[in-house]
């Protein structure tokens, strides 16, 4: 431990708890579920005047095309709301990223839709945790690091994108622009309650596999018909056998089918893997490849396969690692115990790493029971985490990383 510095301990005195949870009161009554654009469009806006007290250049980019694959095996394009990007002294020799997202994963018609004040002192509601509650610790950060002599030593872009619940589709080209050059990246998913922080990820892809066949009589002349939900769960079975070390494979539904007495003549298989490696990455796709070939063949059907790993695996290299340690050592000095593990989920943070920055990528609030209505967030994380991230930003404005 080697204690705070002046600069250090002015930085965290700075904080100011109560805005913060303001803010996350405010932010936490918008709907910005990813599908609801009005509710995304407000967020948008409340975040650009409140990040606006920073210096740079904020706009709100349009989303990058995307689409999916309805249940009648149609591929169609698929609306996002915009993406907050503001960039702060870019010419600076030594620059930062800092990531955040703006929607939940609660549909505009969704039962969970207010806060709670609940007995044990925490706070009960939609995306207080994740992470309107980290994205409050991320401007309270950035504004006491503005008021530091230190802080003017450092550039850094703030990439908070609307669509990160449903895998960052319209957002993946901007957190790769934005991450070039970077020394390090921050990003403000939550903590678990105990202060636990994500350390290597598995990666994730998912697919829609559509299968398209001939319908025919089921009793008149069925071998006339290809039937497509027969040869689509042959696809699901296939390949859940490639399952095995460092590679999981979850068939989750088939779509399609219609009537007792038709064959029918199109289903669509939603399938998603986890990959823990590059290599598994590299296998899942030759074993996609040689099943739809078969399975085509054997059924005399058409097939398409739509989707990709759009997460790749983040795992604790050096850069990492050394990241990892400074955020541990600084929580030493603030009084926290910095623990972190390996965890199977995903998020922006696989992609920043990808991009070759090293990342801690849940720097936000302490909270849980996330995705669901019990989502909860402890109030004082908001101070002791915006203190954390403050001073790791100091030093490594003082020292690189």
């Amino acid at each position: 431990m080697r204690g705070l510095s002046h600069d250090e301990t002015g930085a965290v005195a700075r904080l100011d708890a109560a805005a913060m949870l303001q803010q996350v009161e405010r932010w936490a009554a918008v709907n910005s579920g990813t599908r609801n654009l009005e509710g995304l469009a407000t967020m948008a806006g409340l975040l650009a005047d409140a990040f606006s007290c920073l210096p740079g250049d904020i706009t709100l980019v349009e989303p990058e095309p995307a689409d999916s694959v309805a249940i009648d095996g149609t591929v169609n394009p698929l609306d996002h709301g915009r993406h907050l990007h503001l960039r702060v002294r870019p010419d600076a020799a030594m620059r930062m990223l800092f990531t955040g997202h703006m929607d939940t994963v609660y549909p505009r018609d969704h039962m969970f839709q207010t806060l709670r004040n609940l007995p044990d002192g925490t706070i009960n509601g939609p995306g207080v945790a994740d992470m309107k509650g980290g994205l409050a610790v991320m401007l309270a950060a950035l504004k006491t690091i503005e008021a530091s002599p230190l802080g003017r030593r450092i550039g850094y872009d703030v990439v908070i994108n609307s669509d990160e619940e449903t895998g960052s589709f319209s957002s993946a080209a901007l957190l790769a622009r934005a991450a070039q050059g970077k020394i390090a990246a921050l990003t403000y998913e939550p903590a678990l309650a105990d202060g636990t922080l994500a350390g290597a990820r598995g990666g994730t892809g998912n697919f829609s596999i559509t299968v398209r066949g001939r319908s025919a009589h089921a009793g008149r002349n069925p071998e006339e018909g290809r039937n497509a939900l027969v040869a689509a769960a042959d696809i699901a079975v296939r390949l859940s056998k490639v399952r095995r070390p460092g590679l999981s494979v979850n068939p989750a539904r088939i779509d399609g089918g219609g009537p007792n007495n038709v064959v029918p003549d199109v289903a669509v298989l939603r399938i998603n893997f986890r990959p823990a490696t590059r290599e598994d990455i590299t296998q899942a796709r030759a074993h996609i490849d040689a099943v739809v070939a078969a399975v085509a063949a054997k059924h005399d059907v058409q097939i398409a396969v739509h989707g990709g790993f759009n997460r790749p695996p983040k795992p604790i290299d050096t850069g990492a690692a050394d990241l990892f340690a400074l955020v541990k050592a600084i929580g030493a000095d603030l009084g926290l115990d910095i623990a972190w593990k390996a965890t199977g989920g995903v998020c922006d943070g696989n992609n920043i790493a990808a991009a070759g920055v090293p990342v801690v990528d849940t720097m936000g609030v302490r909270g849980g029971a996330i995705h669901s209505p019990d989502e909860f967030m402890i109030p004082e994380s908001l101070t002791e985490r915006a203190a954390l991230s403050a001073v790791t930003i100091l030093r490594i404005c003082e020292n690189g990383l």
